[in-house]
């Protein structure tokens, strides 16, 4: 397989990734952070009290992973890139690692709460600890910190009645401001207001833990690079087979045991291995359509492309649509009109992002943060003479 048809897939891969984002992300710009878990204070219909259980099931949490497992994916082959380059690597993941972090800091703070651009940016200086590790030792790294975090990330949600009193008033509060608020009051409300009611010292814990908690599937994306996975569809179409056929009946088994069996604390910490094991299963899935050529899977590689641009377009487009300072239906457009709207504006960003790449490369944050990264105003790596001269030779 060509190594252009190699980063076509991944591309399709991650496209793919972006429209089941978009699908999650709309209970959050509907509903708010924690207002998407507060099912009881929605007052949803039978119908959408039923499609919000299948997008817990079959979407949420599932393909974020896809997303830092390809993350994983292409910091190794970006480093290999870079040695064959004779660049100094770790100069240049810093480089964009900062710029994630930059960018994600300023979108969570003036648009949206639910960013992960900030994460990732962390997330790249802890993962610098594993780039030149041997793929064993990445694979096992990241098998034992995806059932620690699976044990240890489902928490006691039983809380105070305080706590609980505190939370639902935080909802309410968040219906009217972003319902109907101003641009200043909503920012003003995501970036004061304090739901959890936690000392400060507790979030400067969590912001350090969290690139341990994400780790896992960053990990195992690691080690798919190093093995030189998804390089030769016609070779593993039957890893691709059995992996699919192993990860999706699990993980669905165990997202799905959180309503099957309510109000048992092991069933939630199955449901966060199964959201994870269910995103291997996707991976593996897509790869497999993509060998057979189907035209759906190869349409999401135009997104998978321009995925950073799509991604905070997708932010842009629905805080327009649901905040005050837009259309304002926060709250008011249910979760199956949701869905529906979710796949018109995937479509256009389908549409979209083809047109867009018959003219230029790459998208516009895609080449800042190459710019970024190289020092350059073209993007572009600089060569050194000793490789130059070795083409021409």
């Amino acid at each position: 397989m060509t190594i252009n048809n190699r980063v076509n897939m991944i591309d399709g891969i991650r496209g793919f990734s972006l429209f089941g984002i978009l699908m999650a992300n709309l209970l959050i710009f509907q509903y708010g952070l924690f207002g998407k878990d507060e099912i009881s204070l929605l007052s949803l219909s039978a119908t959408d009290l039923f499609a919000y259980k299948l997008i817990k099931i079959f979407i949420e949490g599932s393909f974020m992973p896809i997303f830092t497992f390809l993350f994983g994916y292409g910091m190794i082959k970006m480093k290999e890139s870079l040695e064959r380059k004779e660049l100094k690597v770790k100069r240049h993941f810093v480089r964009r690692f900062i710029f994630l972090g930059a960018i994600g800091l300023v979108h969570s703070t003036l648009l949206w709460e639910g960013d992960i651009l900030l994460l990732y940016g962390m997330m790249g200086f802890f993962l610098l600890l594993f780039m030149n590790r041997k793929s064993k030792t990445v694979l096992v790294w990241g098998i034992i910190l995806l059932l620690l975090t699976s044990l240890f990330g489902y928490g006691n949600e039983s809380g105070t009645i305080e706590d609980k009193a505190i939370l639902e008033q935080y909802v309410k509060d968040t219906f009217e401001i972003y319902g109907s608020g101003t641009y200043n009051e909503i920012t003003y409300h995501r970036n004061n207001v304090d739901p959890l009611n936690l000392p400060d010292y507790m979030y400067i814990v969590l912001l350090l833990l969290a690139p341990i908690a994400s780790a896992p599937l960053f990990l195992l994306g690691m080690y798919a690079a190093k093995k030189q996975r998804f390089t030769d569809p016609a070779k593993e179409q039957d890893l691709y087979i059995k992996y699919a056929l192993f990860f999706v009946p699990i993980g669905l088994l165990l997202k799905s045991l959180v309503y099957i069996i309510p109000n048992q604390s092991w069933v939630g910490i199955g449901s966060l291995l199964g959201a994870n094991m269910l995103s291997l299963g996707y991976i593996y899935l897509m790869a497999l359509g993509y060998k057979q050529g189907t035209l759906l899977f190869k349409s999401f590689e135009a997104v998978g492309k321009l995925s950073m641009t799509n991604y905070l377009l997708q932010t842009v487009i629905c805080t327009t649509i649901f905040y005050g300072y837009g259309f304002g239906l926060f709250g008011k457009l249910g979760i199956v009109n949701a869905f529906f709207l979710g796949i018109i504006i995937y479509s256009l960003q389908v549409s979209l992002s083809y047109l867009y790449l018959k003219r230029f490369r790459s998208g516009p944050f895609e080449k800042m943060i190459r710019i970024w990264t190289y020092f350059t105003l073209s993007g572009k790596p600089r060569i050194k003479a000793s490789i130059e001269n070795k083409r021409i030779a």
